[in-house]
């Protein structure tokens, strides 16, 4: 898998975890402790984002770290 799909498939699980919470970018990056813009360059594929983080924004989703790195469930 090419890195950049790899971001967008990550960015989109984000986006679409976080609306399924109704949760705002704004109420998302108040939950994980990064701005807002963050979150958006993450949701756009722009930031390739560490696994440290990718476990505070498994955390603030309240799911499995394994769950929000499975693409094949969207």
């Amino acid at each position: 898998m090419e890195k950049d799909s790899l971001l967008v498939l990550f960015g989109n699980k984000i986006r679409e975890e976080r609306l399924k919470r109704n949760l705002s970018q704004e109420d998302f990056a108040e939950l994980t402790g990064f701005h807002r813009t963050y979150i958006g360059m993450v949701e756009r594929a722009e930031r390739n984002v560490t696994l440290l983080n990718v476990e505070k924004f498994a955390k603030a989703l309240q799911l499995p770290l394994k769950d929000l790195l499975n693409f094949d469930a969207s």
